[in-house]
């Protein structure tokens, strides 16, 4: 159709069509080329630069705490056993309750014990009898003895016979002593106060024999020992930090039990076990904490927060510290405002905020809130940093 167009039926070319034809060529031409420099003009504007928190990095005191696993146990753990044998006729505390020094905890059957008592007073009373026979009749003897009317053998005779009836009662009265004590053991008391454990022997049980011995356990809960295990290096820094005295001494310790509440009163300083676990390298102490309710038991787990020392930290809110795969880094802004992305070690957290072990130092600026919107590199405009309000 092109070539009909341009050439007649005669052959001949139809110059007027072939100039259109490139009139027309050129013009797309330039159109084009108009269209490509126009958008050579367009090319996009610098975007502005993006709006930042920042926050200053600071420097601190701070508190430098020590965690440890700690278990309780009484002040005073008295084993209560039975003393004598015999039948267990009476349980007279309640299990689980506090009871006083003296408090009568369990009777046993004392009818054979009275009844030694009574056979050892019967015995006193007869080797009193013979003495004071044996004691007259030497009295008699005495005078004669002087006027020769009788032997010195029967004068030695009577002598002997008051030193061993003397002897005798010593005896006796020992026994007398022995039976009113076996008879006291059939009143178990406590010997101290404090919580009545559950009882290991019940009414009509035989006690007092190898197999039966224990009744129950009494302990001194107030105040309550919690013993905690810390490394040799650890107490000597304790030590250390006390300038010449007992460090341990002066640390604050606070209690925070397994519902992760924190026990209302602060502990003090017990003591150190005498020597260092060898297999561990840690050695017991005990930190002494008020239980005026009794609430705190033998046996319960916790764990002991010691104040060591106040020390000097880097800090920054926790929102101005990205995490990824464990690796903690910052934003830094820079003098000229650009962004520089940089890996920190974190410490512990402290009101809001995290330690920076390395990595940062005070009075760089960090952003805080946009860190997500910036990358390295990028110009940002710092704001001052506004903390979220909780709740």
């Amino acid at each position: 159709m092109f070539k009909s167009g341009i050439v007649d039926k005669g052959g001949n070319v139809n110059e007027k069509k072939v100039s259109i034809l490139i009139l027309m060529a050129f013009m797309t031409m330039f159109a084009w080329n108009g269209h490509a420099e126009e958008k050579k003009t367009d090319a996009p504007k610098e975007a502005p630069p993006q709006d930042v928190e920042v926050v200053a990095v600071i420097e601190k005191e701070v508190p430098v705490y020590q965690e440890y696993v700690a278990t309780m146990n009484g002040m005073v753990n008295a084993t209560i056993l039975a003393q004598v044998e015999g039948y267990l006729i009476k349980q007279n505390y309640e299990e689980g309750g506090f009871v006083k020094k003296g408090d009568l905890l369990f009777e046993i059957d004392p009818r054979f014990f009275e009844e030694d008592l009574s056979v050892a007073k019967a015995i006193l009373a007869r080797h009193q009898a013979i003495l004071q026979t044996a004691q007259a009749t030497l009295k008699r003897i005495l005078p004669l003895a002087e006027a020769r009317a009788v032997s010195q053998k029967d004068k030695d005779d009577a002598v002997g016979r008051v030193q061993a009836s003397e002897a005798e009662v010593l005896a006796a009265k020992a026994q007398v002593r022995k039976a009113q004590v076996n008879l006291g053991f059939t009143k178990i008391k406590s010997p101290i106060d404090g919580i009545a454990g559950i009882a290991k022997a019940q009414i009509g049980d035989l006690v007092g024999t190898p197999q039966a011995l224990e009744l129950t356990t009494v302990s001194k809960v107030n105040p309550i020992k919690v013993y905690a295990p810390i490394s040799e290096k650890q107490y000597l820094k304790a030590v250390e930090n006390g300038k010449g005295k007992k460090g341990a001494e002066n640390i604050q310790f606070e209690l925070i039990l397994t519902d992760g509440t924190t026990w209302p009163h602060k502990g003090t300083f017990g003591f150190a076990d005498r020597q260092v676990d060898p297999k561990t390298g840690t050695i017991q102490v005990a930190i002494l904490f008020p239980n005026p309710d009794n609430v705190l038991r033998p046996g319960q787990y916790a764990k002991i927060k010691a104040l060591m020392k106040t020390d000097a930290a880097v800090m920054v809110p926790q929102r101005a510290v990205g995490e990824l795969q464990g690796i903690h880094q910052v934003a830094v802004v820079q003098a000229d405002n650009t962004v520089k992305f940089r890996r920190v070690r974190v410490g512990e957290t402290y009101e809001g905020n995290w330690i920076i072990e390395e990595g940062l130092k005070a009075g760089e600026r960090v952003v805080a809130e946009g860190i997500q919107k910036v990358r390295d590199g990028v110009k940002v405009n710092p704001m001052p940093y506004k903390a979220k309000q909780k709740g």
